[in-house]
């Protein structure tokens, strides 16, 4: 998606009165209880647990004990005046094998957290998939292997079948292009496999989980459900007009976006991406007849994660120029099809993270994809890293962040005003927490966690954003 910015008009309009504003989390990064009441090992406890992948050695196993310590946060969030909560399912908490009954502990625990949630007025947002791989499906190929996209769906099924009843509006997967090509690519996410080929069928994969999840999901959910997907499409600039820059740009949006959004919105893989990555996978024999039908399956809402735009270049267009991936450090591309294109930032105004802050991309990429796909849209990531301190009073002063939010807030009111069916809005994160192969050293949270007694404080951000709320408005 490569546009021109707008004007940020709307930086004291009203949002719309149903609009949705609420905090998200995954559930590896916050749950701990790793092994109670008949969880198993994912992906990500093997992979945090393997010296040398997760910085400090940090892991999971505790995370901030959101499984033990639910009520208090759930309370915390009705303080904060949240309208609605993203949360996602552990797999292996339900279905530990990845196959085979539902261990209802497991199910029982979500089924606790939605009541908590629903009796405090806050809408459930359930994700299935935010990178929790059953360690056993991975020993048997993982998501390159085409039976987990079937284990998926019926995995699926056991989760609508148990909270159905409570949850309205459920994600199938969260940031596919990160479980694929950070997971089998460049190997900075688990399993950390590194190889292209084992990338791209992940993608495939995990597309017809998407596509075969929603079919289990509608036969299981009331027809009032709402399904969705999130992605983190990529707000693509070339760094010139030149047109090898911009032949850098076509191949990212290909095996960025495209790669998600042709199978899953128009039943197709674009030419040009086949065409690129034709010497690394054999698509006639990744792809099988009757998928590309399942995999785009209508849904009724689209989740964009967003954080910053990315700028590219051609390398020969780059050699004197600093460039930034911004996917961690690895020898292996997680871009596979497109090894050779430079990547930098869009400016120096960066988070903790190295991630340049920029809302225009924000707004660029709604009104792109109402302009494409014409769905009701959902941010359904967006926040920021910080070097959060806490005062000698215990409170956390965090401007940068309110005026991070702020900003992009209003980027989202300037997609609605051209016409964007944005309905809402998910900051990242609910409170500080395992920020995955960074451990805990980067704090996304609105709320800060002691790691040692695991104490939330809000932050000056958690009590700004519940003001907004309050209001509807930003000023």
């Amino acid at each position: 998606m490569t546009m021109a910015s707008p004007p940020n008009r709307s930086a004291h309009r009203a949002f719309p009165a149903d609009f949705a504003f609420g905090a998200a989390t995954a559930a590896y990064q916050i749950e701990g209880a790793v092994t109670e009441h008949g969880r198993t090992a994912s992906i990500w406890d093997t992979f945090s647990h393997t010296p040398g992948k997760v910085v400090g050695g940090d892991t999971g196993d505790i995370a901030v004990d959101h499984y033990h310590r639910f009520r208090e946060d759930v309370r915390m969030m009705g303080e904060l005046g949240l309208t609605s909560y993203r949360f996602s399912l552990a797999w292996p908490r339900i279905q530990p094998t990845g196959c085979g009954p539902a261990v209802e502990r497991g199910l029982d625990f979500y089924r606790d957290l939605v009541d908590e949630l629903l009796a405090h007025g806050i809408t459930p947002v359930a994700t299935l998939y935010h990178w929790d791989l059953p360690q056993e499906l991975e020993s048997a190929g993982g998501w390159p292997h085409r039976d987990t996209a079937y284990r998926f769906a019926e995995y699926a099924a056991l989760a609508a079948e148990a909270l159905g009843d409570r949850v309205g509006t459920w994600t199938t997967l969260n940031e596919p292009w990160c479980s694929a090509f950070l997971g089998y690519g460049s190997g900075v996410h688990a399993p950390g496999r590194t190889d292209p080929a084992d990338a791209l069928k992940a993608a495939h994969h995990l597309n017809l989980g998407h596509g075969l999840a929603v079919g289990a999901l509608r036969a299981a959910l009331p027809a009032s459900a709402q399904l969705a997907v999130s992605l983190n499409l990529h707000a693509i600039r070339p760094l010139s007009q030149h047109p090898d820059d911009l032949e850098a740009a076509r191949r990212i949006e290909a095996v960025g976006n495209r790669i998600f959004t042709g199978p899953m919105f128009k039943g197709r893989y674009d030419d040009d991406l086949l065409g690129d990555t034709a010497h690394i996978v054999k698509w006639d024999e990744l792809v099988h007849d009757g998928d590309l039908a399942e995999i785009s399956r209508p849904i009724d809402l689209l989740g964009l994660n967003y954080y910053n735009p990315t700028v590219v270049s051609s390398a020969e267009n780059a050699k004197d120029l600093p460039r930034h991936d911004g996917h961690g450090d690895s020898p292996h591309s997680p871009w596979p099809g497109a090894e050779d294109v430079a990547f930098h930032h869009a400016n120096e105004d960066l988070t903790a993270m190295g991630w340049p802050i920029d809302p225009t991309g924000l707004s660029d990429s709604l009104t792109a994809l109402h302009r494409e796909f014409g769905l009701p849209l959902l941010v359904t990531e967006n926040g920021a890293a910080f070097e959060d301190v806490v005062g000698a009073d215990g409170s956390v002063h965090d401007p940068e962040r309110i005026r991070y939010i702020e900003g992009h807030l209003s980027a989202i009111a300037d997609a609605i005003d051209a016409g964007a069916d944005v309905r809402g809005y998910y900051l990242w994160s609910l409170m500080d927490n395992f920020e995955w192969a960074y451990g805990y050293g980067k704090r996304f949270g609105m709320v800060h966690v002691d790691y040692d007694t695991l104490v939330r404080t809000p932050k000056s951000s958690a009590c700004w954003y519940s003001q907004v709320i309050r209001r509807g408005r930003l000023a």
